[in-house]
């Protein structure tokens, strides 16, 4: 059985000439569904640049990333993103002048979204506690809501991979802990969820853990 996520050789530079500075150096990670996996390592070792990848918002200079089976082609990324993987950032990536049910139906609206998305947002916003704020806009909601809002758009179209980049960095413990609990849940339910983090709490209901070191992946 394939992996939900199956990365070979990554290699990602930025800048050129003596410039050029190598952020990963043949990264390689297999993620399973039904798996939790947390990224770990300091500041600009690339772990965000990995996640960027894998969910074909930028493009590796080398290497091959598989979802569920199939290969990421950089000229159908947007395709392949929306029909396999769902997208959690730390600064919740809200449009503003729309109201939270209005930003999780965004998803439901791209081509390609399968059919029920709709039905899937509002019942993913009642779910996840939100019917009662759903009507309103991001600046009148906690960090909390708005995270929750944005693992719901996340999960709209039926994502085979969540990836999640610094989900709880902007939230206080008690908000945090309720999006740590729904991207366990989330994993639990057999999706494939990679999220990269600096936070204990978050390695802590990992099942396992991968350290950024040297433009690779190894076993934290």
């Amino acid at each position: 059985m394939d992996a939900a996520v199956r990365a070979r050789g990554l290699v990602k530079e930025y800048g050129r000439g003596r410039a050029a500075r190598r952020i990963l150096d043949g990264a390689g990670i297999d993620v399973d569904g039904g798996e939790l996996v947390a990224i770990v390592g300091r500041s600009g070792s690339g772990k965000s640049t990995l996640l960027h990848l894998l969910g074909g918002l930028d493009r590796a200079d080398g290497g091959t990333i598989d979802i569920a089976g199939e290969r990421l082609d950089p000229r159908r990324a947007d395709a392949l993103r929306r029909r396999r993987v769902g997208f959690v950032f730390q600064a919740f990536h809200l449009v503003p002048e729309l109201t939270g049910e209005e930003n999780v139906l965004l998803a439901a609206r791209l081509p390609g979204a399968p059919a029920g998305a709709r039905d899937r947002a509002r019942s993913l916003i009642e779910r996840l506690g939100l019917t009662a704020v759903a009507g309103s806009l991001p600046h009148e909601l906690s960090g909390g809501e708005q995270q929750r809002l944005a693992i719901a758009r996340a999960l709209v179209n039926e994502p085979v991979v969540v990836l999640a980049d610094e989900p709880t960095g902007n939230l206080d413990e008690g908000s945090g802990a309720i999006v740590l609990d729904l991207l366990r849940e989330i994993a639990d339910a057999g999706r494939a969820v990679v999220v990269v983090t600096h936070e204990s709490a978050v390695t802590d209901r990992a099942d396992r853990v991968m350290a950024m070191r040297e433009g690779r992946l190894d076993a934290a």
